[in-house]
């Protein structure tokens, strides 16, 4: 039984430094989620612009 006891509270700290990895690791995947979302925003602005000047382009080679 004593080894019972000493096996679940050695679980029980090692649950406990797991979590508390965890709520440190957090704020950095949200910091990551929030720089991938401005970065395909970005890609998504200047591939707009690129293509509004292809477009530019390709009007003045018609004429």
């Amino acid at each position: 039984m004593d080894q019972l006891v000493d096996r679940v509270g050695k679980v029980e700290g090692n649950v406990a430094a797991v979590q508390e990895d965890i709520s440190e690791m957090r704020p950095v995947t949200d910091d990551v989620k929030r720089w991938k979302l401005m970065g395909l925003g970005a890609i998504g602005v200047i591939g707009i612009g690129s293509m509004a000047l292809g477009v530019t382009f390709a009007d003045v080679n018609v004429a």
